[in-house]
């Protein structure tokens, strides 16, 4: 116990006044004196001391309040400390990640053993404010490709399209899928199809709607790497829009023409885009493509006369996706030439028209002249097959002198004796040959749909796969 000043050690209780006098002085100023045993009693030695009376009640029961009242607000911190601990801090749904070491705090600590007496204030929780999310950034904008980079993407879809009648254009849509025009193909059940570079191929003549002029054609083996092109929309096409036409114009492969959109026709439940790009014979088929390289429709006719330049028509391909889905049109009826006539309100044909009719016209005479000839050589071959020729002639034909031109036809030997019969046989298949050839030839120029070439050809017993070889 540490000694205090009021202890016999420093100080002395006047018997007389009650006042503590320090033992250094030994007359209270009351005028007592200490008398010799008060004296000995404060130079006694400090085991003396130490058993001197403690200190009154009052003084200990302080001491013990302080104590009490020090350990209770000790208490009292620890407990509010664990409590703040124990409120948990809700983030906002969206706030951001933030790491362990970056978190602000979520309380306010106060330290207890600060020196100011102010109470403890209220606890405040620090929750970060809610940050909407960032919005993903929009991608710039790259610079459209060039016209000339969509042509050279889109022309090694495009292929010219050959029958033994004559030839238009075509264009993939899937590595085994052409579309084209029907009187592209007219009435064959199998086509030719003729690539960029040259490399040719048959095609299965799959669906056929004359009433939309659409045909589609299929490939056994295609070439899964096969080049092909986008299906946009026809119907959705704006007046000035810019458009191309690829195909094969009069036997030119890989031709491009350019112009725009003039118009997009409705006419009943078909949907026509009017351009004026060139639209030349062999477009036929070929695809009409928008700036961004999607075809929007399948170039089908050009009207050109005297008071009309520059009508050239498009099916829209919205159309052919309904087709390519198995969707048949049950409200178009005619053809797209005759739909349009109808709604232009006139029944004048167009050039094109006009020289397609009169190729027509001389072409069937022309043929017609021909197989007058040809039933004439019919009956030479007759008495050649009976007199001159030993064995038997291989495969089938409209006329049987066709085998003429056949090398595995004819295994049989003629009889040397018969040669000049055999050679004038030989001469006027020849000639019919050749007229045929050229006749082939002209009504192509003139447009004449290869249906209808072949249709007469056969009315006439002169269709042969040959002609022009």
């Amino acid at each position: 116990m540490v000694e205090q000043p009021s202890s016999p050690a420093f100080s002395w209780k006047c018997p007389s006044c009650g006042r503590r006098v320090p033992s250094r002085v030994s007359t209270c100023r009351c005028g007592h004196a200490l008398d010799a045993e008060e004296a000995a009693a404060l130079t006694s030695p400090p085991d003396a001391i130490a058993s001197a009376p403690e200190p009154d009640e009052r003084e200990r029961t302080r001491t013990a309040t302080v104590v009490i009242v020090a350990f209770a607000s000790i208490a009292g911190v620890a407990y509010w400390m664990n409590g703040r601990r124990a409120i948990p801090v809700r983030p906002a749904a969206v706030a951001p990640a933030v790491s362990q070491a970056a978190r602000p705090a979520a309380v306010e600590t106060v330290d207890p053993n600060a020196p100011s007496a102010a109470p403890p204030r209220s606890p405040i929780v620090l929750v970060p404010a809610a940050v909407p999310p960032m919005p993903a950034p929009t991608p710039m904008a790259g610079p459209a490709a060039s016209l000339e980079d969509v042509i050279g993407a889109a022309l090694p879809a495009v292929v010219r399209v050959e029958t033994t009648l004559g030839s238009g254009s075509g264009f993939f849509v899937k590595p085994d899928t052409i579309l084209t025009n029907v009187h592209v193909v007219g009435g064959n059940v199998s086509v030719t199809i003729r690539r960029q570079d040259g490399v040719t191929q048959p095609a299965r003549v799959d669906t056929t709607a004359p009433e939309l002029d659409i045909a589609i054609l299929r490939l056994s083996n295609p070439d899964p790497n096969q080049p092909t092109l986008r299906l946009g929309s026809g119907t959705q096409a704006r007046p000035g829009q810019e458009v191309m036409a690829l195909g094969s114009p009069l036997g030119l492969q890989n031709t491009v023409t350019r112009g725009i959109v003039s118009a997009v026709r409705q006419v009943g439940a078909l949907t026509l885009v009017q351009t004026d790009a060139a639209i030349n014979p062999g477009n036929s088929g070929g695809p009409l493509l928008g700036r961004n390289g999607e075809v929007i429709g399948i170039t089908t006719m050009s009207m050109r006369s005297a008071v009309a330049q520059g009508l050239s028509f498009a099916v829209a391909i919205d159309h052919a996706e309904a087709l390519l889905a198995g969707q048949r049109p049950t409200e178009v009826r005619g053809t797209p030439l005759s739909t349009l006539n109808q709604a232009m309100g006139t029944r004048s044909a167009s050039e094109s028209d006009v020289r397609r009719a009169q190729g027509t016209q001389i072409y069937q005479q022309t043929i017609e002249a021909l197989a007058r000839q040809a039933d004439q050589l019919d009956g030479r071959w007759i008495t050649f097959k009976r007199s001159c020729y030993e064995g038997r002639v291989i495969g089938s034909f409209d006329r049987e002198w066709f085998a003429l031109w056949e090398p595995r036809a004819m295994p049989g030997a003629v009889s040397p004796s018969c040669g000049a019969i055999f050679n004038d046989v030989r001469r006027v298949a020849e000639n019919i040959r050749s007229a045929v050839t050229a006749a082939e030839e002209a009504a192509r120029q003139a447009d004449v749909y290869p249906g209808t070439r072949r249709d007469i050809l056969r009315t006439n017993r002169l269709d042969y796969v040959g002609w022009g070889k």
